[in-house]
């Protein structure tokens, strides 16, 4: 038996075999392959980058005359709470300070009130529902908010300590 080494030569039927005849017509020509790629692309896409879409937040304190605070995100990327967290914004009382459960959704001390914008968050997660049973619709726990969906953009505006409010 004949050892075969693969190489870039392309050899027609009639060259493998001696009887030039028999082996053209017993077997088919083939035709060359080959693969071509296009992409579809608008103006727009090649002179300018798209752009992530971004949430603009704004968090007001629990009492008139606290101090706003503003910060902005990528649709979709981050949870309110490592948000609120990367950006020194205080979320927890001074209980959940000490008590939190890191943001695994256990403890519910991450309450906070959305104000403004509820739609650009994810629906109440199953762990809210259970600690927001008897809370407000418009109050939500940190931990378990997704601010935006990639696709959105907009502002939300948050009610940090909602539970203090007098």
């Amino acid at each position: 038996m004949a050892a075969m080494s693969f190489t870039s030569v392309s050899l027609s039927p009639p060259e493998l075999f001696s009887n030039h005849r028999t082996a053209a017509m017993s077997l088919p020509r083939r035709r060359p392959l080959s693969i071509s790629f296009a992409s579809v692309s608008s103006p727009e896409a090649s002179t300018a980058p798209r752009e992530n879409p971004q949430i603009e937040l704004e968090f007001v304190g629990p009492k008139p005359g606290d101090a706003v605070n503003r910060a902005t995100a990528i649709s979709g990327e981050k949870l309110l709470r490592n948000i609120m967290l990367d950006n020194k914004i205080e979320l927890y009382a001074a209980y959940g300070k000490v008590m939190n459960c890191g943001g695994g959704g256990t403890c519910g001390t991450c309450i906070v009130e959305i104000i403004d914008g509820k739609d650009l968050l994810n629906e109440r997660t199953n762990t809210e529902l259970k600690y927001l049973k008897k809370k407000p619709e418009s109050w939500r726990l940190a931990c378990q908010t997704i601010v935006g969906n990639k696709e959105n953009s907009g502002k939300v505006v948050v009610q940090r300590l909602p539970q203090w409010k007098k």
